[in-house]
Formats: C-alpha cells, sequence, structure tokens
C-alpha cells in the first residue's frame, strides 16, 4: 500500500514479481518480460493523452510558463508507472502494507488502481481536481501508515527520513494540481490546500538540498542510496548546483516571497537533472526498474510537484520581467 520506488525494489525484482498477474493475462506474447515493460506501456499512454490536453494551454504560454503547464503531465507519467507496478510488483508492493492491515495483496492492487485511475484523469483534465486531491490525502496516508513508523522503529535512518519527506512533497504537488483548480474550491478552502502545499514542499526540498552538500556523491535530485556514475559529466557540479537552488527556493517557500519564481526555478533545476543524468542512466540500462526507470520517475513526480505548485500562485513569471524593465527607467531617472 504504497508508491513503488527505488527504495522498495532489489535486483531481484524480476523474480519476486514472477509470476504476476499482467503476465498471466498477456503470456499470448512469449518471452515478453511484462514486468519490466508494461510500466513504459503506461507511462508512454499517458504521455500522449497529456500532450494531447495540454496543446492548447502550452500554446498559449509564454517563456519560462510554458514549463509550469508541465506540471500536471510530469506527476501523472510518474504515478502512472508507480501504479502499474502494483500489478507487475504485486509481492514485493504487498509485502509493504502494515501487518495489521489485512487483505495485504488486495490493497496493493487497489492502489495500483487508484494511481493509475489518478493518472488517466490528472493526463486527460477531467476531474483533475477530485483526482488530485484524493492522490494527495492517499500519499499522506502512506506517511502516516508505513512511513512514520518505520522512522520510528528507525530513528537514525536517512533514507527513511528522506523517502518521508519525499512523498510529503508528492502530496503537495498532489494538493497544488487540485488548488490550481480555482472553480472547484471556496477561496477560503483553496488557500489552506496552498498553503498545506507549500509548507509540505518547503520542509522537504531544503532537506534535499542540504543533501546534495552532504552526500555530493550520489545521484542528485532526491539523495537515496544510489551513488552517481562515474561517467556522468560534472556530476559533482550538478549536485552542488542543485543543492544551492533547492535551499534558496526552500527558503523562500517557507517564508512565502516569491514563491512562484523559486518554485519554478527548483522545478526547472529537477528537469535538469532529469535530462542530464536520468534519462542517460535509464537509456543505458532500461530493464533496471529498481535503479533505473524509478529513480527518473521519483525525480519527475518532484519536478511535476514543484511546478505544480507554481501554478497555484497568482502572478505569472512574465509579471517578474516586467516590474524588472519597469523599475529600469525609475533607477534610471532617480540617478539622473
Amino acid at each position: 500500500m504504497a508508491i513503488a520506488s527505488d527504495q522498495f525494489f532489489a535486483e531481484s525484482y524480476l523474480t519476486l514479481a514472477m509470476p504476476t498477474i499482467a503476465q498471466t493475462l498477456l503470456v499470448f506474447l512469449p518471452g515478453f518480460a511484462w514486468g519490466v515493460w508494461l510500466p513504459y506501456v503506461s507511462a508512454t499512454i499517458i504521455l500522449i493523452v497529456g500532450l494531447n490536453t495540454l496543446t492548447k494551454d502550452f500554446a498559449d504560454r509564454q517563456g519560462l510558463d510554458k514549463f509550469v503547464a508541465l506540471g500536471p503531465l510530469f506527476i501523472a507519467i510518474p504515478i502512472a508507472v508507480f501504479g502499474t507496478e502494483h500489478f507487475t510488483a504485486t509481492t514485493i508492493i504487498a509485502g509493504m502494507v502494515p501487518g495489521w492491515i489485512p487483505g495485504h495483496m488486495f490493497w496493493a492492487l487497489f492502489v495500483g488502481t487508484c494511481l493509475i485511475a489518478a493518472a488517466l484523469s490528472i493526463a486527460a483534465g477531467k476531474y483533475a481536481w477530485l483526482a488530485a486531491a484524493l492522490l494527495g490525502f492517499m500519499i499522506c496516508l502512506f506517511v502516516l501508515l508505513i512511513h512514520i513508523p518505520n522512522i520510528a522503529g528507525a530513528p537514525h535512518s536517512r533514507i527513511l527520513w528522506v523517502v518521508a519527506l519525499r512523498d510529503f512533497a508528492f502530496a503537495g504537488g498532489a494538493f497544488s494540481l487540485s488548488a490550481a483548480q480555482k472553480d472547484a474550491w471556496t477561496p477560503v478552502a483553496r488557500n489552506r490546500l496552498v498553503t498545506l502545499a507549500r509548507l509540505s514542499l518547503a520542509m522537504a526540498i531544503p532537506v534535499c538540498g542540504v543533501g546534495q552538500f552532504l552526500h555530493p556523491e550520489l545521484l542528485s535530485g532526491i539523495p537515496l542510496e544510489r551513488s552517481t556514475p562515474v561517467w556522468i559529466p560534472a556530476r559533482l557540479l550538478w549536485s552542488y548546483l542543485a543543492g544551492v537552488v533547492f535551499v534558496i527556493a526552500g527558503i523562500s517557500m517557507l517564508i512565502n516571497k516569491r514563491v512562484r519564481l523559486a518554485a519554478t526555478a527548483a522545478g526547472l533545476m529537477t528537469l535538469f537533472l532529469v535530462v542530464v543524468m536520468y534519462v542517460p542512466l535509464l537509456v543505458s540500462k532500461p530493464s533496471d526498474i529498481g535503479e533505473g526507470l524509478n529513480y527518473l520517475a521519483d525525480t519527475l513526480l518532484l519536478c511535476g510537484s514543484l511546478l505544480a505548485f507554481a501554478e497555484t500562485q497568482p502572478e505569472s513569471l512574465a509579471f517578474y520581467h516586467q516590474s524588472s524593465e519597469a523599475e529600469a527607467p525609475s533607477v534610471q531617472a532617480k540617478a539622473g
């Protein structure tokens, strides 16, 4: 009962995942490792649906606001991947359900169905406010029922703290996506949802930033366990740069100053990491779900969460550009 991620998949993924429901249903294609490729199929479908939905909105935007518009898509794709893995690695994920909850297999499949449905709803723009709100609530339950008890059992584990804060940031992204649908909420309810999203991201992002400085050898973005391959160019530079951007953005969101600009900057930094680190890592070994696809999906979901939060803020990024242009003549006049 959790979002499947790199934290829970070892090299024995394929052995543990077989036979799976998906492979049983699709046995008519012998030799095809559905446990590996089905997440790619679902991601591709969501990508196509999402791009079709975004076409008009994306064309109407200017400058960096075009990237902000991609937030829903960058959330939907990873959610679809994780949802699919609930069917291709059901045994592993069922083992993550707390022991006092009955029906482990049922909850693993039920949550997978919910994740896929949420991804499709968000990508298609149909009842996205409801799907995103429920998604955020469900992720909060993961934190409450899984991560907090894990931390209580091993409070000195850095990884457990990072994973909990990561999922809390994902919940903030889902709440942001829901709050961006202004017509679905009263002003008071929307403001509370945005505040919850801001605080959840403001707690997680600086921690990830500090982690870049403490462990620059780890893959940047969400510093978990895997080291950055030596063939990634300038790998330490990207780690330190991400650390600076994340800490500054997190502080800005915490004090509620220029938060749209801060969230967008952190989102773009994360997207840059996806392109220069995680895509090459995935291409180098596409069949490695635990340390390839899931790492990319995690980081892309963090990117989408930050961009989705930026969308909740009233001023567009063009506002800052126009303000700076308006201030320049004023400064010159005072100097004259």
